[in-house]
């Protein structure tokens, strides 16, 4: 009989991804390798544990985010996966989430609620910050949108304080057009731009309409308005790290490696729930769309809520958004099913019924027109 292997963890359990991270390794670990787990009270950058530097087990997942624990890992000389941006020991694998794709989804959420003043609010001394920034910004430009940064990592320093940075979120709140959408690094900054934002009597969303990252949902639920925040896939993340870390322990080396795990979808609250669209007809027409695309309704019952002909109807959609209602309800229906596909375990006929499809045939043909894929294998290859 093998012996059970022992493995730390070196991650943080204080927030909510980092915790996504460790359910992804223990339920790995559930349905592969008995694992001995070693998980260390850390908080995030902590000093790595003294015992690390004498411990005799067999590998470590950890947010490699300081050099001093990036010198314990190479000095014990143990397999290792890194699951943090920082990139501070390239040389061993790593699984990180997919920054411009998570950039992507905040993008277009905000994008086809009409906004085309648009923001983004970072921190530069962190690399995800950075690589979202860089992403959410080609896209911004590429669409011809007025784009406006903000860096809290400015002044160069590690930290600043609450009343120094809610100062400077102040002026720069303050000189934006409205209404504009703003997206936010991770759902922390998101919430401290919602509080100066009632401190300075700005309506969310009507004014502002903020997206932040996690989907920490202690923190979006909180908040005031609830948030919006783009879901990462954090169970993959770990899930990932821990096969990686399974084969070094049995191959010794696998190579360079590097996994980006993209985001699940964006859980829609009330920060965004807004249109900016001066055009109130056109406002009209996208607002019944989305409350009621899953419902089973066509064009001509769009036609019903606004005084518009169906000519006039597209042509202002596609000015606006590129696209047709026909397509736009459609868009939404597979967006729905692509959720359904996901988050449970319904057959194709509910999932297309709830998705507003009368049958499912029907249902797999657009969702492989807008997807690439058929819904089965869809949901397959999420699943795996």
């Amino acid at each position: 009989m093998l012996a059970r292997r022992s493995v730390a963890l070196l991650v943080e359990t204080s927030n909510a991804y980092a915790r996504g991270i460790i359910e992804g390794i223990i339920d790995y670990v559930r349905h592969h390798e008995s694992w001995s787990i070693y998980l260390p009270e850390q908080e995030r950058g902590g000093k790595p544990p003294d015992w690390l530097n004498t411990w005799k087990g067999d590998g470590v997942i950890a947010r490699v985010e300081t050099q001093e624990i990036a010198e314990v890992i190479l000095k014990s000389n143990l397999p290792a996966v890194d699951v943090s941006a920082a990139r501070l020991i390239p040389e061993i694998p790593w699984v990180e989430t997919d920054d411009a794709e998570i950039a992507r989804l905040a993008f277009e959420h905000l994008y086809e609620r009409g906004f085309r003043n648009l923001a983004y609010c970072g921190n530069t001394q962190f690399n995800w910050s950075k690589w979202r920034q860089d992403a959410f910004s080609q896209l911004a430009l590429a669409a011809k949108c007025q784009l406006h940064i903000h860096d809290l990592n400015s002044s160069g320093a590690q930290e600043v304080s609450w009343t120094h940075e809610k100062k400077e979120l102040a002026r720069w709140l303050r000189s934006l057009p409205r209404p504009i959408g703003i997206m936010a690094c991770y759902d922390i900054q998101a919430q401290k731009i919602l509080d100066v934002c009632r401190e300075l009597d700005i309506a969310v969303p009507e004014e502002m309409a903020i997206i932040g990252v996690d989907n920490d949902e202690l923190i979006c639920g909180l908040s005031t308005p609830s948030l919006t925040s783009v879901i990462c896939d954090t169970y993959r993340t770990g899930y990932e790290a821990a096969s990686l870390l399974d084969r070094l322990m049995i191959e010794k080396d696998v190579g360079p490696t590097t996994i980006r795990v993209k985001p699940l979808g964006v859980e829609t609250r009330r920060s965004t729930e807004t249109l900016a669209i001066d055009d109130p007809e056109l406002a009209l027409a996208l607002r019944f769309i989305r409350e009621n695309a899953t419902t089973g309704i066509n064009v001509q019952d769009v036609l019903k809520v606004v005084p518009l002909s169906r000519r006039v109807l597209e042509n202002r959609f596609r000015k606006l958004l590129g696209r047709t209602p026909h397509e736009e309800i459609a868009r939404l229906r597979v967006e729905k099913a692509k959720q359904l596909l996901v988050e449970t375990d319904l057959k194709l006929s509910e999932i297309a019924q709830r998705s507003g499809f009368q049958h499912d045939e029907y249902m797999t043909v657009a969702f492989k027109k807008s997807v690439g894929i058929p819904p089965s294998k869809y949901r397959s290859s999420v699943q795996q």
